[in-house]
């Protein structure tokens, strides 16, 4: 059942259904998310069940503003303070330690909590109106809007895809991201980047004024977070990610049997694949595109998808580690 985002009721009627325990698919900057009371375990298990995603592989808390994270946080670190000053409302997600008493299902059972400020206008209305439904609903965790594992839906129309009809989805148009937020631990005294996104590590550095550490740089084992599993955004065909230099000599050893691969490449190559994409120079789109090419190459039913690899520069970190995960598989 999709609605349209812009129309006032339909974001009323997505609120009620959220305070009534029930589940709603919703555009941010970044995917589609699939979203549930966070302070409703019942409804939370029913992310669980519909995405099949292991009940202890934690979500991200969404909420209208940084005033409203202190309903989940035990406490807001000055770092973590920063970053929300910097890029709230935007693509970052931080962990901080949990409340006790608040949101253990959407954490994983853990005593720290992912939370985020969506850009997304769609997404803003609805957790404004979650604040005013009847009970109000404090905070929407949301993962992405696709069965566990799976490639991240960008459009109303992927989420429609792959659940029941009776969902309800708020259409907000294409996502302009693209793909999933950057997510920075917070907790454990100095920040450490767990998922990169789209913004750069010298972009988060900047604005929290120190260095920022890698999980294996830091001593302890990492609080487990949202889409870090090494396999994960994977379409049925089996991705491999290539030098331009390997995958024109693979297409010319292939020749006209290479119609069962797609071909994803910023390089001009010759070929004969069955489908073939230029990805975009700019890392700001190709981000934006990727998820929707894997799951157009996916539509035309081609086994393999032969991917260039994104470059080695901080601005391609977040295209680099998608493409790397959803080719471990």
């Amino acid at each position: 059942m999709i609605r349209d985002g812009r129309d006032p009721a339909a974001i009323t009627e997505a609120a009620q259904v959220l305070a009534g325990g029930g589940l709603v698919a919703f555009p941010t900057e970044t995917v589609y998310g699939l979203g549930a009371n966070a302070s409703d375990e019942r409804a939370v298990a029913g992310i669980f069940a519909a995405k099949g995603r292991p009940s202890d592989h934690p979500l991200i808390v969404h909420v209208p503003d940084a005033a409203a994270a202190d309903h989940f946080a035990l406490r807001v670190p000055p770092v973590a303070r920063k970053l929300m000053n910097a890029f709230w409302p935007g693509p970052l997600t931080l962990i901080l330690p949990r409340r006790p008493e608040v949101g253990a299902a959407a954490a994983g059972g853990q005593d720290t909590i992912g939370l985020r400020c969506p850009a997304h206008p769609v997404a803003h209305a609805l957790l404004l109106a979650c604040e005013q439904a009847s009970p109000p609903v404090h905070g929407v965790a949301g993962p992405s809007a696709n069965r566990f594992g799976r490639v991240s839906p960008t459009t109303a129309q992927h989420v429609a895809s792959e659940f029941p009809s009776d969902l309800f989805v708020l259409d907000g148009g294409a996502t302009p991201v693209g793909i999933e937020s950057a997510i920075v631990d917070c907790t454990r005294g100095l920040p450490v980047l767990l998922r990169p996104g789209t913004l750069t590590r010298e972009q988060i550095e900047a604005a929290c004024g120190e260095r920022v550490r890698l999980p294996d740089e830091v001593a302890g084992a990492a609080p487990r977070a949202s889409g870090t599993l090494e396999s994960h955004y994977a379409p049925d065909a089996k991705v491999r990610l290539m030098d331009a230099r390997s995958l024109q000599t693979a297409l010319d050893l292939l020749g006209p049997d290479a119609k069962a691969i797609a071909v994803y490449a910023r390089s001009i190559l010759r070929g004969s694949a069955g489908q073939m994409r230029r990805m975009p120079d700019d890392p700001a789109e190709a981000a934006r595109q990727l998820f929707a090419v894997l799951r157009d190459f996916d539509a035309t039913g081609v086994k393999l998808i032969w991917v260039e690899t994104p470059p080695d520069a901080p601005e391609w970190e977040g295209v680099r580690d998608r493409l790397r995960r959803a080719s471990a598989g």
